[in-house]
C-alpha cells in the first residue's frame, strides 16, 4: 500500500467518529494538494480467516509534482479476535515500502470518560479548551515536538479501557512504527444540547490539521451520535458490572 511520509490513522465505529475527522479535513486554500481516494481489501486468510478481509479507505493529499504528503487511512471496524489480524495486516501494508522512509503515524481516538481510568485533570491557563492528550512512540522530529507542545502528556497512571486503541498501541511499540496518538474523551451519556463532543473534535482536528499542511473546517464536521445508556447495553453485560 502506497502511503506519504505522514500519515493520519482512523477506525470505524458506532459513533463515526472517522467521518467527523475525514470530511473536515482537506487541502488549504493556498496548497497545490489534490486529494486522491482510493479503497483496500487485503485478504485475511493467512490468519485463518477466509470470509473476511482487512478492508477500508485511503485519501491521499498529493502536490502539483506528484508527491504523495498526506495519506489518510481509514480502517472498517472489527472485533476481537479479527481485530488484531485486521490491525497487523493493515499496518504490514502501510510499512511495506522499503524503499522510502518509514511513515510516521498520526492515530486520533475520540473515549468514553467511563474508558478513561486515573485520569486527574491538572488545571490550566484555559479551562474553556478541550484537553487532549499526546503520547509519543518513537523518535522525537519536528512533527512530534510541535504535537507535544499542543497537547497534554498524560499522567502515568492513566489506563484507557479502548479495544482498538490497546491492539494498535501494542503492535506499533513492537513493530517500533514512529505514532502519535491523541486521545480525547467524551461523556457517556449525551444531550442533544451538549457541545462537548463537538469542541474535542474541533480541537483533534485542529492539531491534525496544524502538523499535516491541510485546513481542518468546523462546518464540515458531521457528529450525530446515538443516546446511549446503561439500559441500552446488552444484558449479558449487567452480569459484570
Amino acid at each position: 500500500m502506497k502511503v506519504a511520509p505522514l500519515v493520519v490513522v482512523l477506525f470505524r465505529d458506532t459513533e463515526d467518529f472517522a467521518s467527523a475527522i475525514l470530511q473536515a479535513l482537506h487541502p488549504n486554500s493556498s496548497s497545490s494538494f489534490v486529494r486522491k481516494e482510493e479503497s483496500f481489501h487485503h485478504s485475511l486468510e493467512p490468519y485463518g480467516i477466509k470470509h473476511l478481509n482487512a478492508s477500508g479507505s485511503v485519501s491521499h493529499f498529493v502536490d502539483d509534482h506528484g508527491a504523495y504528503k498526506v495519506s489518510i487511512v481509514v480502517v472498517e471496524h472489527y472485533e476481537p479476535p479479527v481485530l488484531a489480524c485486521a490491525l497487523n495486516e493493515v499496518l504490514n501494508k502501510i510499512t511495506a515500502d522499503k524503499s522510502s522512509l518509514m511513515p510516521t503515524l498520526l492515530v486520533p481516538f475520540l473515549v468514553e470518560s467511563s474508558n478513561v481510568k486515573g485520569h486527574i485533570r491538572s488545571l490550566g491557563s484555559d479551562e474553556s479548551k478541550p484537553l487532549i492528550f499526546g503520547m509519543q512512540i518513537g523518535q522525537n522530529t519536528d512533527i512530534m515536538q510541535a504535537l507535544i507542545n499542543k497537547t497534554q502528556e498524560p499522567p502515568s497512571s492513566l489506563h484507557i479501557q479502548h479495544e482498538i486503541f490497546a491492539s494498535f498501541l501494542h503492535f506499533v511499540r513492537v513493530m517500533q512504527l514512529p505514532s502519535f496518538f491523541l486521545i480525547g474523551q467524551t461523556s457517556q451519556y449525551l444531550d442533544n444540547k451538549s457541545t462537548e463532543q463537538h469542541e474535542i473534535i474541533h480541537a483533534i482536528g485542529e492539531i491534525l490539521a496544524s502538523a499535516t499542511g491541510l485546513q481542518f473546517s468546523k462546518d464540515r464536521v458531521v457528529w450525530d451520535p446515538k443516546k446511549t445508556s446503561r439500559e441500552s447495553k446488552e444484558p449479558w453485560r449487567a452480569l459484570y458490572g
